[in-house]
């Protein structure tokens, strides 16, 4: 018999009870990261940075 943790067979009886489990994570995913970026948009971004000063509380 192959052990199994606590955590793994509350996720297999999670996903026995509900099948449709994981079509809503893939679904809630694609809402927030899988996104096409717009490279000239990071780019720009990226360009506009100003650099921190090593101690930022400093008073000049």
């Amino acid at each position: 018999m192959k052990y199994e943790s606590e955590a793994m067979q509350f996720i297999t009886q999670l996903k026995n009870e509900r099948p449709y489990l994981e079509k809503e994570q893939q679904k809630g995913r694609s809402l927030l990261w899988d996104k096409q970026l717009d490279r000239s948009l990071q780019q720009g971004f990226e360009d506009s940075k100003v650099a921190q000063k090593p101690y930022v509380y400093q008073s000049e």
